[in-house]
């Protein structure tokens, strides 16, 4: 199952492991896909001597990896094919401490004192690019908190149990047979929601006040060029980011970044991070920013989620922006269960069925064209009395005989009975509404930009966009913006990280002039 170039690799990244692991498999002999699993996996296991099986009857199929003949407490209930692969081998490479997707101590220690004990369960599509980032982060924390255990369910495998729920997104979290997580989301986001829902063992605490020249808030283009730009004048930069690459990780394929010519989100992002990791930046992960206020000396004093604080006199944020919502009756109630906001991710629950797109941008376009290919039609609803998409991926979804493009059309409701059945529009030309019977909705109608957490700290305009002058300065000293969290026009990635390396320079001038004081001295 896996080619010789692959198992010469599989033979590299597992030279240096020190436990014995063991797949525990569980499998009935009449399962349709035992083959598939016990091949997969005879082929991993003879990439090292320190791995090895061992096979039972079961009533499905599943695997559960062992530690020196101790549970981990992962599970995989399905095949990790697809992009689930990398999940596999993280579950081994981080039991055995390894693995540069491991969080520092601080986020640990949140983590060890979650209290217990505690079931996850994740159903994911092995075409999704969100869900590994969910099953790598809970497969951490299991392997971090022996009160934890975690399981990854391949929803195709388990199709009756994925009915009996009513999911259409990938990927679900579940907590004790509790709905906690659907879509997008991370290692940070993941642990608050866990911290609240079952308390922690300890109060978690950041100790004393972390000091740097500059701190950049995110981790997408534009704070990772801020923290490059700023190290490479010599200040100790601390960049805070619940992940680094931010929204373009959740982007498939990019292909007008300049010099570039064709990569992927997930390719950006990594090597956004190995960039960084050549330079004495301090990249604090999974941390999400709870407020921001000014103290003595013109100084900013940072305070994340779970204790921990930070103080700069120069403050770069660069939060950049979420998908926006519908805000209409239902939208929020049916996300999950026919409300989506990645096609790539949730497309194949709709395998044959009539889908909506909302939003004639580029994304909405683009969403379109991917879903016409799996769906059985694909109808387009936009507010305004054109298309906004260039004209390229227009024609494309013109030609297209299952395309539907309604226009100068306002979505009003999304209508439901327990999972989506239709969605109520009305015709801005003539007022008159009608309800469109569908199977599933994706919203795909822009960006909002992250900057709550700021609104009562700098000024924004009525979009929520941190304003900025032509040198990425806020109006409050010593604080800079840039990329997509900004008033700056078109949110590309090209120019984020322009606007990054901006807010840097106009950082490192203030500071040279004076306006600036190093709080590290």
């Amino acid at each position: 199952m896996l080619d010789t170039s692959l198992k010469e690799q599989l033979q590299s990244l597992f030279a240096d492991l020190k436990s014995q692991y063991t797949f525990d498999i569980k499998v009935s002999e009449q399962h349709e896909s035992r083959t598939e699993l016990l091949e997969l996996l005879a082929d991993v296991v003879a990439c090292s001597p320190k791995l090895s099986n061992q096979i039972s009857e079961g009533n499905g199929l599943e695997f559960s990896i062992l530690k020196d003949g101790v549970d981990t407490g992962i599970k995989f209930r399905g095949i990790p094919n697809g992009h689930e692969f990398t999940s596999l081998l993280l579950a081994i490479l981080n039991s055995d401490g390894k693995g540069k997707n491991i969080p520092d101590g601080f986020i640990l220690n949140r983590v060890k004192a979650l209290k217990g004990p505690i079931k996850l369960t994740t159903y994911v599509s092995l075409t999704c690019t969100n869900c590994p980032d969910i099953v790598q982060a809970l497969n951490i924390m299991a392997i971090s908190n022996p009160d934890i255990s975690h399981e990854m369910v391949d929803g195709a495998i388990n199709q009756e149990e994925v009915d009996a729920l009513k999911l259409q997104g990938v990927p679900a979290v579940f907590a004790d047979g509790k709905l906690i997580h659907v879509g997008r989301g991370d290692f940070a986001e993941l642990l608050a929601k866990l911290e609240d829902k079952y308390g922690s063992e300890t109060s978690s605490s950041g100790g004393e006040v972390k000091k740097y020249d500059v701190i950049v808030i995110g981790g997408g283009p534009a704070g990772c060029s801020a923290a490059i730009y700023s190290a490479r004048k010599g200040l100790k930069v601390g960049l805070l980011a619940e992940r680094i690459g931010g929204q373009v990780k959740e982007t498939v394929g990019i292909e007008n970044l300049i010099s570039v010519s064709k990569t992927t989100g997930e390719g950006l992002s990594n090597n956004l991070k190995k960039h960084m990791q050549d330079y004495p930046i301090d990249l604090l992960e999974h941390r999400k920013v709870e407020k921001v206020e000014k103290v003595e000396d013109n100084n900013k004093l940072i305070h994340v989620n779970g204790g921990e604080q930070f103080i700069t006199p120069a403050l770069i944020i660069a939060t950049g922006a979420s998908w926006r919502k519908l805000n209409i009756p239902g939208e929020s109630e049916y996300i999950g269960k026919g409300v989506a906001f990645c096609p790539h991710c949730d497309g194949p629950f709709y395998k044959g069925k009539h889908v909506a797109v909302i939003g004639g941008g580029n994304s909405g376009i683009e969403a379109a064209i991917d879903l016409a290919g799996i769906c059985s039609k694909v109808t387009v609803f936009e507010f305004m009395e054109e298309l906004k998409a260039d004209t390229v991926l227009q024609n494309k979804a013109r030609s297209l005989p299952n395309v539907e493009i309604i226009l100068n059309t306002q979505t009003t409701e999304v209508l439901g009975n327990e999972k989506v059945t239709g969605l109520k529009v009305k015709d801005r030309a003539t007022d008159e509404e009608r309800i469109i019977s569908l199977d599933g909705i994706f919203v795909q109608i822009g960006l909002a930009a992250n900057s709550g957490v700021f609104k009562d700290f700098v000024n924004t305009n009525r979009f929520g966009e941190i304003e900025i002058d032509t040198h990425c300065r806020t109006n409050v000293s010593g604080v800079y913006a840039a990329g997509d969290v900004t008033t700056v026009p078109y949110k590309q990635i090209i120019i984020s990280m322009g606007e990054g390396a901006k807010a840097s320079l106009s950082a490192f001038e203030d500071r040279i002039r004076g306006n600036v004081w190093n709080v590290t001295n």
